[in-house]
């Protein structure tokens, strides 16, 4: 009894989680972006299902299961570094450009850069081998498609 009363108080196990690959760790990513100002909002959690929606053909059931399960590697997570890592060496330019597009969009989806938003993308930039140039370019594509909507 005293054992189930003190497990109460532990933090949840996150049981089994998947091995991350490309998809799970940009994932993981746009919600450590999402999180980092400590405002996840509803219109975040739309936005990064929209967006794996969009980048790996999925519908909409399927986005918010992989985004959950993102949520839960996100919190069990390794260093921003190691998924940035991962995406660079599984996914060619093109598909890490896209990445790296997605993060922008999570960061400036609420109109607002947090300096710790800016951080994660920074880290996942060079962790994903994309030049500053790369990433400047990218803010001002998702820059110039949020003021066309």
């Amino acid at each position: 009894m005293l054992k189930k009363f003190l497990q109460a108080f532990r933090p949840p196990q996150h049981g089994h989680l998947p091995d991350p690959d490309a998809e799970l760790a940009l994932g993981a990513l746009m919600v450590r972006v999402a999180q980092a100002d400590r405002d996840y909002k509803l219109e975040e959690i739309s936005l990064i299902d929209r967006i794996l929606a969009r980048l790996y053909q999925h519908n909409a059931i399927e986005a918010a299961k992989v985004r959950a399960t993102c949520e839960k590697l996100h919190a069990a997570a390794p260093d921003t570094d190691t998924f940035g890592k991962l995406i660079r060496e599984t996914t060619d330019l093109q598909e890490r450009l896209a990445a790296l597009d997605a993060l922008w969009e999570v960061v400036l989806a609420d109109g607002n850069s947090d300096e710790g938003e800016m951080k994660i993308v920074e880290e996942a930039r060079i962790a994903m081998g994309l030049s500053f140039k790369d990433s400047q370019e990218a803010h001002e594509r998702v820059q110039t498609r949020l003021e066309q909507k």
